[in-house]
């Protein structure tokens, strides 16, 4: 006798992008601590440091998940997962409302076979991983320190999907870097925005 298994997964009813901002059109309505820059000819929200920066999307569609997209550009010395209480771990961290989903780690350092300052990313700290793994461009000059230099600039498209259902939401974005030996930290290590994207996707 055989016997059929099948089993129900749940399929996209409508999928809607409720907020997108790529910052060309110098609109930071619904941001908190948002400012902006010009760098390489491309508007940017930051720069920042040991910041956290929100964006509030109101009168959602009826969902039971969001996806939240950002581009985010990690500038200069960032020195990953050493927890040297100096130079690093260096995070950088995602969430909505009160809830944090994503905690990593990024690095600009070189690799080499004797010398490697690992990042998180694309995993949850503590993984190790090469410097730049993940990225989707790597051969952009540093802002401040590195400013003269090429591959100081890290770009990362970094997605999650959360379970959600309210009406209303605030997506943020923060970091915690450590740079006690520079005179400059703010130089040293910095991160920006390039694009936030947020859709709201129901599911039967």
């Amino acid at each position: 006798m055989m016997i059929s298994v099948t089993s129900c997964l749940p399929t996209v009813e409508t999928e809607q992008v409720v907020y997108s901002n790529n910052f060309s059109k110098l609109d930071l309505a619904g941001f908190e601590n948002g400012k902006l820059f010009v760098w390489q000819k491309d508007t940017l929200a930051g720069y920042y440091h040991n910041e956290e920066v929100s964006v509030a999307i109101q009168n959602l569609p009826a969902h039971n998940y969001l996806k939240i997209t950002v581009d985010v550009l990690v500038h200069d010395s960032w020195d990953g997962n050493p927890d040297d209480g100096i130079g690093g771990p260096d995070f950088w961290f995602m969430g909505f409302d009160n809830t944090e989903i994503f905690r990593t780690t990024f690095s600009n350092s070189p690799c080499e076979s004797t010398y490697c300052l690992y990042q998180s990313y694309p995993n949850d700290y503590f993984r190790q991983n090469v410097p730049k793994s993940g990225a989707v461009r790597t051969n952009l000059p540093g802002l401040c320190l590195f400013g003269a230099s090429q591959n100081y600039t890290t770009r990362y498209s970094v997605s999650k999907l959360i379970s959600h259902s309210n009406p209303n939401v605030k997506v943020f974005m923060g970091a915690e870097l450590l740079a006690a030996n520079s005179p400059d930290p703010v130089c040293d290590e910095s991160w920006s925005i390039a694009n936030i994207e947020v859709v709201a996707i129901q599911t039967n």
